[in-house]
């Protein structure tokens, strides 16, 4: 045998994702196999895509799970005002926020793993797939370098030191947004499969509704997105918001069916609600906060 004709250049340096090597490489003659029919490059490739994808969602979700953790133990032990951090009203609601996003993320993340897993041998679960993947890699991954950062601003000073592994993690957070399509790329991606196959439509459709009748707002919002997803008009000019629109309605579908009602509830109070505030520690009165804040605690 003989060394392929295939030289590495250099490793980039990057942002984040440091251990994880990137290169970029020359191709001279080099030897290769053609793995699907010629012209058809997109299509087969697209099965490796979508899994890429699911663990791009898998990785934003367990980056938000450790950097709650992370924001958890500091208000737990560090003291202000004469009391624990954690005990300022103000504090648990940045915290409850923060779990209910996180665990809004894997709830997600788990729902296209299992779809995924019956795809091969279920023609709805593949539809639900297709589509779902996309919108679950954009939302989960354009919410984790916010999330991270909030996370990291619980411990004020000492989390922006390299002492802390909160710097590490603020580094990471942004490359999944950007790998297997960035953000515009993955919302063309959903468009393009709801033009394609209207099954994908059908099944994510389907899948929402099984959350109707849990609560009000996620019913209106449900019947808001079948509205917004017949309108044809300036699809391309909409696509985040519809995408964005997607994504949370399933995670709150989600919720209702598998999360406390603290969790669910106050999910919908703010990402489904006519007054949803982009930062976080926004959640209403009449939330349950210990509850959320009890969930999310790691098991000791």
């Amino acid at each position: 045998g003989q060394r392929n004709s295939l030289f590495i250049q250099r490793l980039k340096d990057k942002l984040g994702n440091r251990s994880n090597a990137s290169s970029e490489i020359e191709l001279h003659d080099t030897w290769g196999v053609m793995v699907g029919p010629e012209g058809r490059g997109i299509r087969t490739i697209i099965e490796m895509v979508q899994g890429n994808r699911f663990y791009c969602c898998a990785s934003s979700a367990a980056l938000m799970r450790q950097g709650l953790v992370q924001a958890l133990h500091h208000v737990r032990h560090r003291s202000a005002f004469q009391k624990r951090i954690i005990q300022h009203p103000l504090m648990r609601n940045v915290i409850a926020d923060l779990a209910i996003e996180a665990e809004a993320a894997l709830a997600l993340t788990l729902r296209i793993g299992r779809a995924m897993d019956e795809a091969p041998h279920d023609a709805e679960a593949a539809a639900f797939a297709r589509i779902g993947t996309a919108v679950a890699k954009y939302w989960i991954c354009k919410r984790a370098p916010g999330h991270v950062l909030e996370a990291l601003e619980c411990h004020g000073g000492p989390g922006y030191i390299e002492d802390s592994i909160m710097p590490r993690l603020y580094r990471e957070a942004p490359v999944n947004s950007i790998w297997e399509g960035s953000g515009n790329v993955i919302c063309l991606d959903v468009l393009r499969a709801m033009d394609r196959d209207e099954a994908t439509v059908a099944a994510f459709l389907a899948e929402v509704d099984t959350g109707r009748g849990a609560n009000p707002l996620l019913d209106a919002a449900i019947a808001a997105l079948k509205a917004e997803l017949t309108n044809r008009k300036g699809l391309e000019l909409r696509a985040r918001a519809i995408v964005e629109h997607m994504a949370v309605v399933l995670q709150a579908s989600l919720l209702v069916k598998h999360a406390p009602a603290s969790v669910a509830d106050g999910f919908c109070a703010t990402r489904l609600g006519s007054r949803w505030l982009a930062a976080y520690g926004v959640l209403p009165e009449g939330v349950d906060l210990d509850g959320i804040i009890a969930r999310a605690l790691p098991g000791d």
